[in-house]
């Protein structure tokens, strides 16, 4: 059962990424202080992530975590 965005939001939060402006439309991004780059979300809180959006959220915590 795939996860949903909210919960990919959460990991994002709790790894130390930040909400941060310049998302359009239903696009959420998401900067840490330690990366270059921003990780976008699409979609709604309660929609189904994509597989696609999972492993760029497990990648963007673990290159933060180094």
């Amino acid at each position: 059962m795939p996860r949903k965005i909210r919960q990919l939001i959460s990991d994002l939060e709790r790894a130390g990424f930040s909400l941060v402006g310049g998302g359009k439309g239903g696009h959420k991004k998401f900067r840490h202080p330690k990366l270059a780059g921003s990780v976008i979300l699409s979609g709604n809180d309660g929609d189904d992530a994509k597989d696609y959006q999972e492993k760029q959220v497990r990648r963007a915590i673990r290159e933060a975590a180094k």
